[in-house]
């Protein structure tokens, strides 16, 4: 029998997506612990584990059970300062994020990953997410959910040039292209967990914004 999840780990809860998600699960009644790991501290709330550090170094140490696992972890290469620092970031410490969720006895993960992920892409971002997805499905999770947004919109604490320049412009292209809410994205995410679905899902962008109407 599936049951809806009452004690949830979370990645990247101080980034853009992850702050809607954080909000969202620590305001719904069926939650009683959010285990949130992160580099600077979070608004103290009654249901809610927040251990502040580096992640790579307390991520062994995180315990307790949890029933599902988001991991909304990204940068890009500017924000990290090399391709090998990106990689860090977004395949390596999301794989040993996820690695731990399963371990603490997590059957779901809903991870963050990005349009156009492909392993075999020639373009560098694209091909770290791909060999992201390749790696997370290696690790034969029961319910592996996989959301690949377009361009996340919205108020970056750090704004990012790039995405302010295209932001207008992305909300005119029809279909999985167009720009996505991170606050849409976060509501999708918390609906997907409610959903069972053993096996590996990919949702693309266009399918996202439906479900985080």
């Amino acid at each position: 029998m599936y049951l809806t999840p009452q004690h949830v780990l979370l990645a990247g809860a101080t980034g853009l997506t992850g702050e809607h998600l954080l909000d969202r699960l620590l305001n719904e009644p069926t939650i009683t612990r959010v285990l949130a790991p992160s580099r600077r501290p979070l608004a103290e709330h009654p249901h809610l584990e927040n251990p502040v550090g580096d992640p790579q170094a307390f991520l062994p140490q995180l315990s307790g059970r949890v029933d599902i696992a988001y991991c909304c972890l990204g940068t890009t290469i500017k924000q990290a300062g090399s391709e090998q620092a990106f990689r860090a970031v977004d395949l390596d410490m999301v794989v040993a994020f996820a690695k731990r969720a399963r371990e603490m006895g997590a059957r779901h993960l809903i991870v963050i990953s990005a349009l156009g992920a492909d392993p075999q892409s020639s373009i560098f971002y694209n091909r770290v997410k791909g060999e992201m997805e390749q790696a997370l499905r290696a690790q034969d999770w029961p319910q592996l959910t996989i959301c690949r947004p377009s361009l996340l919109l919205g108020d970056r604490a750090e704004p990012r040039l790039g995405e302010q320049l295209a932001a207008p412009f992305s909300k005119l292209i029809p279909g999985k292209y167009r720009g996505i809410e991170a606050c849409q994205l976060a509501r999708a995410m918390w609906r997907l967990a409610l959903e069972e679905q053993d096996g590996v899902r990919i949702v693309e962008s266009d399918e996202l914004r439906k479900l985080g109407k």
